[in-house]
């Protein structure tokens, strides 16, 4: 994530929202660019008091949501996602734990922030794993060898929990002040100025959406 490419991309989004999850091959696609430097800006949509119950009603929801994305993207929602994930009613749609976990990588592991958004993402929509839940995050994280992230997050380390904090409040902030709505979306800031990319583009061929970021 180079801060000293010409092009800079932030990228707001939820790690539980699935149209994020949809639009994983274009980050990749950035990622890719050498003079793309690309950051992350996590807007808690789905975060700690914004969290919802996953009743039957937001599981069904969900559901046929997910199954456009799939048809769009070609982003795979398992089996095993709707019956673990969506089919568990005790656990909220909650992506505080997730979203914490990727604060703890950007301090402790900053170059695998990207990896670890996607291993999270992989992890729900195609393992059927809770993430929402910190002791799965957890584990994830040691399983990606994030030692020392997965330390700060399950000790509830305050520095971390406030940095998660203030990280969230910025992220929101500046996606509310471009007008934006939904996620996932990019702002895209280089020597012409600031813009905003959003929609289709995220999820179609690489060369329309590269072109874009660039203002070619």
């Amino acid at each position: 994530m180079s801060q000293s490419a010409p092009v800079q991309v932030r990228y707001f989004f939820d790690p539980l929202c699935g149209w994020c999850y949809g639009a994983v091959p274009a980050l990749k696609v950035l990622q890719g660019q050498p003079d793309i430097g690309l950051s992350l800006a996590p807007v808690g949509l789905f975060a700690d008091e914004a969290a919802r119950p996953m009743d039957s009603g937001m599981a069904a929801y969900a559901w046929a949501n997910d199954q456009r994305i799939q048809a769009l993207t070609g982003q795979v929602f398992s089996p095993a996602y709707r019956e673990q994930v969506l089919g568990d009613p005790t656990r909220n749609f909650d992506s505080g734990p997730a979203t914490r976990a990727l604060s703890a990588v950007q301090i402790t592991a900053p170059g695998r922030e990207l990896e670890a958004l996607h291993a999270l993402q992989h992890a729900r929509y195609v393992e059927g794993l809770a993430t929402s839940d910190a002791a799965v995050v957890v584990a994830l994280l040691n399983r990606l060898g994030l030692q020392a992230a997965a330390q700060a997050l399950q000790a509830g380390d305050a520095g971390l929990l406030a940095h998660a904090r203030e990280r969230m409040q910025k992220a929101r902030s500046a996606w509310q002040q471009l007008g934006l709505q939904g996620v996932p979306a990019l702002q895209v800031q280089a020597a012409g100025g600031s813009r905003v990319v959003t929609g289709q583009v995220l999820y179609g061929a690489p060369e329309a959406l590269l072109s874009l970021v660039r203002g070619h």
